[in-house]
């Protein structure tokens, strides 16, 4: 596999492509852009953020990083990793370069899985890899993990990319923008999705809720009225305990759940020292045509 750094990326406030110079990102206007002593580029302007920090705090970062680092999720990489390796060979040959980007990527856990799967087959597909998050402290982390990667601060609402130049998107657990990730697309690109299904961490949701919710079944009309479509949905359920107090800290911090959990429901899960828990994820394929 022969990896190339992204050559596809915009200027945030302009939209003129950006180009390499010493070490910045300019576009043909003068807009320049640092890249960080860590290898990532901030593409989020002030005026795209709506708060001062958006996104995920160190601390969720952390916690999220410790937590996957694990290989608890590594079963959720897997899956993903098999359903994008299909696409690629369905639809992606003979290409002299296939760009993916991961559209809420955090910390770069599950696009660096990809990475070095990828890298284990031995071919000589050309790849650009784009991690984009709006959260800097994960994206900071993200850098760290791997330097061939593009890293990239921005927004799923107005990715920093050129229009139809990408060819599959990622976003687990993301921030779904329909209008922004059609723009981006090749027309027969991809989008994979992977969401918390019915079930997903239900013996936690159960402690640290009066009344815990159903998880509703994805809706996808916005994403058909942007010219997307449905092409297959799968699934994965399974078991597995957690016996570390601090590895359940880390879930818990790591999700929406810590913030939305009742006080005392969040009390009794950060004293918990095992619980076993029900991984349910549900992952969709969309293909804009």
């Amino acid at each position: 596999m022969l990896i190339s750094k992204a050559s596809n990326l915009v200027c945030p406030i302009d939209g003129e492509r950006l180009l390499l110079h010493e070490k910045q990102l300019v576009c043909k206007n003068g807009h320049s852009f640092d890249i960080a002593r860590q290898g990532y580029v901030n593409l989020l302007p002030v005026q795209h953020k709506r708060s001062k920090e958006p996104g995920d705090s160190k601390e969720m970062v952390i916690a999220r990083t410790e937590f996957l680092n694990s290989g608890i999720y590594e079963p959720v990489a897997n899956k993903l990793t098999e359903i994008l390796i299909t696409q690629l060979s369905d639809n992606h040959s003979g290409q002299p370069e296939t760009c993916l980007l991961d559209a809420g990527c955090g910390e770069g856990y599950y696009l660096d899985f990809i990475f070095n799967s990828l890298k284990l087959k031995n071919s000589d597909n050309k790849f650009s890899l784009i991690g984009l998050d709006i959260s800097k402290p994960a994206i900071a982390v993200a850098a760290k993990r791997n330097n061939q990667i593009s890293w990239i601060v921005g927004t799923n609402r107005q990715p920093p990319v050129l229009v139809n130049s990408v060819d599959i998107i990622l976003c687990v657990f993301g921030f779904q923008h329909y209008s922004g990730f059609s723009k981006i697309l090749k027309t027969g690109g991809k989008i994979i999705l992977v969401e918390p299904g019915i079930d997903h961490l239900k013996e936690l949701r159960e402690i640290i809720y009066n009344d815990p919710k159903i998880t509703e079944a994805p809706d996808f009309s916005l994403a058909e009225e942007n010219g997307l479509r449905v092409t297959d949905e799968q699934s994965l359920l399974y078991k597995t305990g957690i016996n570390n107090n601090k590895q359940i800290r880390n879930l818990l911090l790591m999700t929406p759940h810590f913030y939305r959990a009742s006080k005392t429901g969040r009390e009794v899960a950060l004293r918990l020292q095992e619980i076993d828990i029900t991984v349910d994820m549900e992952y969709s394929v969309l293909e804009k045509i």
